[in-house]
């Protein structure tokens, strides 16, 4: 089960999954059901405390309860090194949109009403798009999380949806939804118990329900293609993306009651027993509230699969099962649950089911955001419509045959602050804050001033260290740190990265 591939190959394969990869025997036009939570580390899968599963991740599992995740994890393909670069819902899920890193999708930040200068672009051809011009009926349930909020409220024109300052919420019109077909979602709305939505035609609708479940019965009614949404003779790719378990969680209004009391009882100290956390903070109380809504969210995803098994298409389906950044749920004593390269942020769950896989295994291949899109499309044989300009690459010969060779060995960290703002108060620039790399063995973070000085690096041995408790210092003449150095400088030339265009800390990193 648990065949973990070697990673020993340099910088310079890399260059060579670019081509794409296609498996002989892929299934002609295979459907895709991509399921992706909001702000689900990796350790809150409860398989990982199984024996089957000892050692496939250095840490300890969260005491949580995912049977679903459990029994979908026995037939399918889980990477033990899947990060999101940029640990943030905008700027991760404009990377999975575009397969551009956050510099160059348009969503370097996460979009609000005053951040014009963060909303995805239209100008690309996104994952959608390209399943679109392949004949493919697309669909996409839930947050979207990609638009700078205007006001074009449909029923009330000239006003925001969402009556906060700064608005998060809004509508995104058709114009905007990169060839998605069915539409059914929301831009952003921390409401769980009671959600919102727009439909294809501008139609807002609001259950008064736990969104989880709402968003799995619209699944299911579009798979059911109970009301005619769908072309039944064409394949389909589903897009659900469910908020829970992002905060808020801090009470039964955050939650399903059920849910909640299966860790009511527990101890905060067992629920939260990774040795980082620092249980004088106030937030340790959001443990049951959390894990609680991870097992709403993996209740419902199960709900998806089965609804796949009574409609026969289990097994000309292509599932996914992710999220687009953790949650450090007091972990290293920071407020701030991601945005971070700490591995409660930056790791998420990356699960991928398909007859078409050799075998369930884990697989620790470094994924990157931007190397969803071509591998996924790649796997659906639509590598011949992949634009020209992606930064991620295609694993997808990597991750059916197998293939040790053409392996990354690192993948950048990102974290991007508001810039420069305008007389009337919007951000119309970013700023770079923070770079990084990960690697199998070394996290190195390096953060900058206003100025583009270096202030502060972290840096962590994460094989003997894999909590990151202890933050070495940098002898910029060590052969690993250059090493590590000049991986970051491939990526940030690579992704065209603002620290590259501006030669920031040049004396450090190699660009050249």
């Amino acid at each position: 089960m648990k065949k973990i591939g070697n990673i020993s190959l340099g910088i310079g394969v890399l260059m060579a999954a670019m081509t794409g990869c296609q498996s002989a025997e892929e299934p002609q036009s295979p459907n895709l059901v991509y399921v992706f939570p909001d702000q689900m580390r990796k350790q809150a899968m409860e398989f990982w405390e199984t024996p089957e599963y000892e050692g496939a991740i250095r840490t300890k599992g969260d005491p949580v309860k995912t049977p679903n995740l459990n029994k979908f994890a026995q037939e399918s393909v889980i990477f033990t090194n899947m990060v999101s670069n940029s640990p943030l819902c905008t700027p991760h899920r404009g990377s999975l949109f575009t397969g551009l890193y956050p510099g160059s999708s348009g969503a370097p930040l996460n979009c609000n009403s005053n951040r014009p200068v963060s909303s995805l672009r239209t100008d690309v051809v996104g994952f959608t798009d390209v399943i679109s011009q392949a004949g493919y009926e697309t669909a996409y349930i839930g947050k979207w999380h990609l638009d700078f909020p205007t006001p074009n409220d449909p029923a009330n024109p000239g006003h925001y949806v969402d009556p906060r300052t700064p608005a998060w919420d809004t509508y995104t019109p058709p114009e905007r939804r990169h060839g998605i077909d069915y539409w059914y979602a929301y831009n952003t709305w921390d409401v769980h118990l009671d959600p919102h939505y727009y439909d294809t035609d501008g139609n807002r609708f609001d259950p008064r329900m736990y969104s989880p479940q709402h968003e799995a019965d619209k699944a299911i009614e579009y798979l059911q293609n109970k009301d005619g949404q769908r072309d039944p003779d064409k394949p389909f790719a589903l897009f659900v993306s469910m908020n829970p378990p992002h905060s808020p969680y801090s009470s039964l209004d955050d939650c399903l009651e059920k849910d909640y009391n299966i860790y009511k009882d527990i101890p905060i100290e067992n629920l939260l027993h990774r040795p980082n956390v620092d249980h004088s903070m106030a937030k340790t109380a959001s443990a049951p509230y959390y894990f609680a809504n991870v097992t709403g969210v993996d209740r419902e995803f199960g709900r998806i699969v089965q609804q796949l098994k009574e409609m026969g298409e289990y097994e000309n389906t292509i599932i996914v099962f992710t999220s687009d950044h953790g949650e450090t749920m007091c972990s290293q004593g920071v407020t701030d649950p991601k945005n971070s390269i700490y591995s409660e942020s930056m790791d998420v769950p990356f699960l991928i089911r398909w007859p078409e896989l050799n075998e369930a295994r884990t697989d620790n291949l470094i994924m990157s955001t931007p190397d969803i899109m071509p591998t996924i499309l790649s796997m659906m044989g639509l590598e011949k419509l992949l634009p020209d300009n992606l930064h991620g690459f295609d694993y997808s010969e990597q991750i059916i045959s197998e293939k040790e060779d053409n392996r990354p060995e690192s993948a950048l960290y990102i974290r991007n602050l508001d810039g420069e703002v305008n007389e009337a108060g919007k951000v119309i620039s970013y700023f770079p804050e923070a770079r990084g790399i990960k690697t199998h063995h070394f996290s190195l973070e390096l953060v900058i001033d206003r100025n583009h000085n270096l202030v502060t690096t972290r840096f962590f041995n994460d094989n003997q260290d894999p909590y990151q408790m202890n933050n070495m210092p940098v002898d910029w003449n060590d052969e690993q740190v250059k090493g590590l150095l000049k991986e970051m400088a491939f990526w940030l030339k690579h992704s065209d990265d603002l620290w590259y265009k501006k030669n920031i800390l040049s004396d450090l990193i190699p660009y050249n």
